[in-house]
């Protein structure tokens, strides 16, 4: 396994389908890493919801993926999700936190059981997020998009 500062390297894809907001939801999620015998693995994971919102599957997708890691690794997540990149990277929901899950303009955050559900692994793991644009042609992005649509049409 390629070991990134004593960690394990890992590399996860995710993205997340709804069709209406809320409505039927499906998320998808792609796992990768490399042994020490140089080997690529690679594991698929999904699922959905009834009734949701994009942002939930989004979230959730990326939540499943780290919750799936069995040791702390160095994970980047490559997601189309504005909302979950930049939550993150621009440290917007530790603000949400400090301020009891209210934003800057005084509203509630959203999904705050996803977000409480996320921060834990963002400790356990370290996570850098990479944000692609969606339906661009990135390979595994699409991988995780049919993943996600697949999961959203079995409540449609």
């Amino acid at each position: 396994m390629v070991i990134e500062n004593g960690l394990p390297q890992v590399a996860m894809f995710s993205d997340g389908a709804c069709s209406g907001n809320p409505g039927p939801g499906g998320w998808g999620t792609i796992l990768q890493f490399t042994d020490a015998a140089g080997k690529m693995h690679e594991k698929e994971l999904s699922g959905g919801e009834r009734h949701t919102t994009n942002n939930r599957m989004e979230l959730t997708g990326v939540i499943s993926g780290l919750e799936a890691l069995v040791k702390p690794c160095a994970v980047t997540v490559t997601t189309d999700s504005k909302y979950v990149a930049d939550s993150v990277g621009k440290g917007w929901v530790y603000a949400w936190k400090k301020r009891g899950w209210v934003k800057s303009d005084k509203k509630p955050a959203l999904n705050v059981d996803l977000w409480e559900r996320l921060l834990p692994l963002l400790q356990k793991h370290r996570v850098t997020f990479v944000w692609v644009k969606g339906h661009a042609g990135h390979p595994e992005n699409e991988r995780c998009d049919r993943l996600a649509v697949a999961e959203r049409e079995k409540f449609s």
